[in-house]
């Protein structure tokens, strides 16, 4: 267990509204964002916590000669978006997370240190919609791997956060729709990983988790609002708002994939006619170009055909931007994002699916919302929802020990 508070200091409810409460107090917000962010700048931690710098820097002193913080170079956990200059990190080396994503049709699983430094990582290929039990199964081993390859022992985990591809009701700990994800109907996720890990879990969508790793590490960094789009297998979106999450009444926030384009457009799995993910998604690009092609498509494939000039994979991808920013263009409107991540597989395309997003956006949202908005590539892709995981993991265990009593 991480300690909130130094060895030797504890809140004494008797003293609330002492200046000696109130210094304790902000000592374990700062602490807090430390665990939360792993590698930052007094800067980052003023503005998150809302102190003055002056306060932060007393703090951070203080916590440096105790030898709970100390300063390293800075670097993302793939080796891109970091900044340079000073940042702080919290000594906390035996203290471990885990992070689980289950794919459509992958597992990846990780483990990391409050520093955010990646130690082991495993990637098994699965049929994870509908066989909800061996997914289940596989991950319990992979993390047991994992946690041997990094020489880290299972008490000094202190959460383990999992990222699902459909909407999470966490009350509950279930799939939220039972047609995205049809072997997980009724199952009670976190309940079942707890009985296999030992450990607490906290569960989320992968759009919600790939915002997260975007807000900890990536493009959303410096952003406060801002709509991460994971364009894939699914569309969905993972919506930050005043620099927290969005998920909604039942979880399924950021569904845009569902969005009603046409009425009398084909049918979509989830029951509707017209969604977004009957035109844009990955399959639907497949489904156009591969028609009286010899040659067995996938997504990375199309990307590489359009890249090379094809003209149909080119526009199958445009048309399918223009789509998405249209929906995008509706989440312009309501929540008035500060930027837009574009993650997800069909990220990869660049500006040819940006490009047509932009301009949907410009063309579909309020004037005073498109000037402000910036549409900008994800700093991860293949391991958004993976990493995501892993801060779902860090934030969770640090809301849950900043809780009032």
């Amino acid at each position: 267990m991480i300690p909130l508070r130094v060895a030797g200091r504890s809140t004494n409810k008797k003293s609330d509204g002492s200046l000696a409460w109130l210094r304790e107090r902000n000592r374990d917000r700062v602490i807090g964002v430390l665990r939360t962010l792993g590698r930052t700048s007094q800067a980052d931690i003023a503005r998150t916590t809302g102190l003055s710098r002056t306060t932060v820097s007393t703090l951070v002193a203080e916590l440096k000669e105790s030898g709970l913080v100390f300063e390293v170079d800075t670097k993302a956990p793939d080796g891109r978006g970091g900044r340079p200059g000073v940042q702080l990190v919290l000594q906390h080396p035996s203290l471990a997370v885990v992070g689980i994503d289950f794919g459509h049709s992958h597992l990846q699983v990780a483990v990391a240190d409050l520093n955010h430094t990646v130690l082991a990582e495993r990637r098994l290929d699965l049929d994870v919609n509908n066989r909800a039990a061996d997914a289940l199964d596989a991950s319990a081993l992979m993390v047991e791997e994992v946690l041997a390859e990094a020489g880290i022992e299972r008490a000094a985990v202190i959460c383990a956060g999992i990222g699902i591809p459909g909407p999470v009701n966490r009350a509950r700990g279930t799939v939220g729709s039972a047609t995205i994800l049809p072997g997980w109907v009724g199952l009670r996720i976190a309940f079942e990983m707890e009985g296999r890990l030992g450990l607490r879990v906290e569960i989320d969508n992968d759009a919600n988790c790939g915002a997260l790793a975007e807000m900890t590490w990536g493009a959303g960094r410096e952003c406060s609002n801002f709509a991460y789009i994971k364009a894939a297998t699914g569309i969905g979106a993972g919506l930050v708002t005043d620099g927290r999450l969005l998920r909604g009444a039942s979880g399924t926030a950021g569904e845009i994939g569902h969005t009603t384009l046409d009425e009398a457009g084909a049918l979509c799995y989830c029951g509707n006619r017209g969604c977004l993910e009957t035109v844009a998604s990955g399959p639907a690009i497949l489904q156009l170009v591969g028609q009286g092609r010899s040659e067995a498509l996938t997504l990375p494939r199309v990307i590489e055909l359009a890249a090379a000039g094809d003209i149909r994979c080119r526009r199958a991808i445009s048309d399918a931007g223009r789509e998405i920013g249209v929906a995008v263009a509706g989440l312009c409107n309501l929540i008035n994002p500060e930027r837009v991540i574009i993650g997800g597989a069909m990220s990869r395309a660049g500006d040819l699916l940006l490009g047509p997003i932009r301009e949907s956006i410009r063309r579909h949202t309020v004037l005073a919302a498109a000037d402000r908005v910036d549409v900008v590539p994800a700093v991860f892709v293949e391991r958004a929802e993976l990493l995501g995981s892993l801060a779902l993991a860090l934030t969770s265990s640090t809301e849950a020990r900043s809780a009032p009593v």
